[in-house]
């Protein structure tokens, strides 16, 4: 049986042990969707990239950490919002940009463009919340696109469940307002 035949627990297991093929395959797996995580909340492709990697790094080096009671792609996912929230918190202190530069900006670097969906009110959805305040653009792509709940992202966000609860509540008004304007 080769290493791309395996199961992710037999593979973890001998990434555990330092075998790095079986991180390479791991690698393999997960990139994409660890890749297509960080770019919606960082909205850089090269910091997606640095991001992406990092967390790979971080999660081969605290794979003893893993207990199992999730699945290895959700623990892995975890470790990637969480460095590109970090992150993208970084940006926002160093970087001070006019409110249309901000907009074009997410715009050109999203890494979602409209043909990737077929659905035009998909791809309105995306381009009003694309002009939402920063906070509400992540909670949103937090709740609606990733699927996390209240209290993931609660633990994500560092907020309480009232805050969280109050920020999505205010985010999705506000996605609605834009909507109604755009249509």
């Amino acid at each position: 049986m080769t290493l791309t035949d395996q199961h992710i627990d037999s593979l973890l297991v001998l990434c555990k042990k330092g075998n790095h093929l079986a991180q390479l395959e791991v690698y393999n797996r997960y990139q994409r969707a660890m890749y297509n995580v960080a770019v919606r909340i960082v909205k850089d492709t090269a910091e997606a990239e640095d991001i992406m990697q990092e967390s790979f790094i971080t999660a081969f080096s605290k794979l003893d950490t893993f207990k199992g009671t999730a699945t290895f792609g959700a623990w892995l996912k975890r470790i990637v919002v969480n460095n590109s929230i970090s992150q993208y918190k970084k940006q926002q202190r160093f970087i001070d940009l006019p409110d249309e530069t901000i907009a074009e900006t997410v715009e050109a670097t999203s890494g979602i463009t409209e043909n990737d969906y077929s659905n035009e009110k998909a791809a309105a959805v995306l381009s009003c919340m694309s002009s939402l305040h920063s906070s509400y653009q992540q909670v949103l792509t937090l709740h609606l696109i990733e699927g996390y709940d209240y209290e993931e992202m609660c633990e994500i966000l560092d907020i309480t469940y009232a805050n969280c609860r109050t920020l999505v509540s205010r985010a999705k008004e506000s996605l609605r307002k834009k909507l109604k304007i755009a249509s």
